[in-house]
């Protein structure tokens, strides 16, 4: 069985993600000001750390190019502070959870899984943790919507974090990253020409140097024995990080608050409008159970 740190994670993901891919937050964001896609996606997301230069998030998220941030930050502050940007992710976020769950919005069952993933969310340890420490720094909502969505927004950049420091030690960059994983699950290049900027030149020199490095085979169509236990250390470690998180719950919270997830989160997954779960592994029918 998987560690509930990544069942978790996978059930959380999807109520984190409608800030990103639901109209309602993508269209705040403009009505907030931000120019494309793009500039309300850096805003929103670094919002928390304050009006910080693109150096300051091309480090913190990683794996995106720095003139991929850097066309978006910091010219976005011109337009609307980050405060603008937060609030307006955050409501958007919210009305698209409330349109997807529709009576489950204010159910007992969602108050009680937003009580415990919040409990959760609050507790996890903030050292070393920059994204996630900057947002647990903002005011605790007052209703159990917005709640949950605040918990699983901080729970999955608490995952985050510890991520990028698990690559880090590794010695995968955060552009190999994507390539490690692609080449790990079979997905797509497209996938990341899409949503990293990461086109054929730029993927083909990264799987080079993971190909001199021994992590994936001549052809660069799979890891190698090296490569597998390198992506299953990497796993096993952001699972063990995360899993701090849950340490103030009691095991049978734990199960609770995995039960009381699955509902709303088939809800979310069931809209199509988040996309990219398969990477994921999660699929309905591992939601029924």
């Amino acid at each position: 069985m998987e560690p509930n740190a990544r069942r978790l994670w996978k059930l959380l993901e999807p109520i984190h993600a409608v800030g990103y891919f639901s109209p309602e937050p993508i269209a705040l964001l403009k009505e907030t000001g931000y120019r494309g896609y793009w500039m309300g996606y850096f805003a929103a997301r670094s919002a928390p750390l304050g009006a910080v230069p693109a150096e300051v998030v091309h480090a913190v998220f990683y794996n995106f190019a720095f003139s991929h941030v850097s066309r978006a930050l910091p010219d976005a502050w011109t337009f609307a502070p980050p405060e603008a940007a937060h609030d307006a992710r955050r409501s958007g976020a919210v009305a698209a959870l409330r349109r997807h769950l529709g009576d489950l919005a204010d159910s007992e069952d969602l108050a009680r899984a937003a009580s415990l993933a919040s409990r959760a969310a609050l507790g996890a340890p903030m050292e070393g943790r920059a994204l996630y420490a900057a947002l647990r720094s903002l005011p605790a909502a007052d209703d159990p919507l917005t709640l949950l969505w605040d918990a699983a927004t901080l729970l999955r950049e608490h995952r985050g974090d510890g991520h990028v420091a698990t690559l880090l030690a590794a010695g995968i960059g955060g552009r190999e990253s994507h390539v490690f994983h692609a080449v790990a699950t079979g997905a797509s290049p497209s996938v990341y020409a899409t949503s990293r900027n990461i086109h054929e030149t730029e993927w083909d020199s990264l799987v080079s140097g993971l190909r001199s490095r021994g992590l994936v085979t001549d052809d660069g169509g799979s890891l190698t024995d090296a490569g597998r236990e390198t992506k299953a250390g990497i796993e096993s470690t952001t699972d063990a990080l995360a899993a701090t998180a849950y340490a103030v719950l009691e095991p049978d919270e734990i199960d609770e608050l995995i039960t009381l997830l699955r509902p709303l989160t088939k809800a979310v997954v069931a809209s199509g409008e988040i996309p990219g779960q398969s990477p994921m592994g999660l699929n309905l029918d591992e939601l029924e159970r």
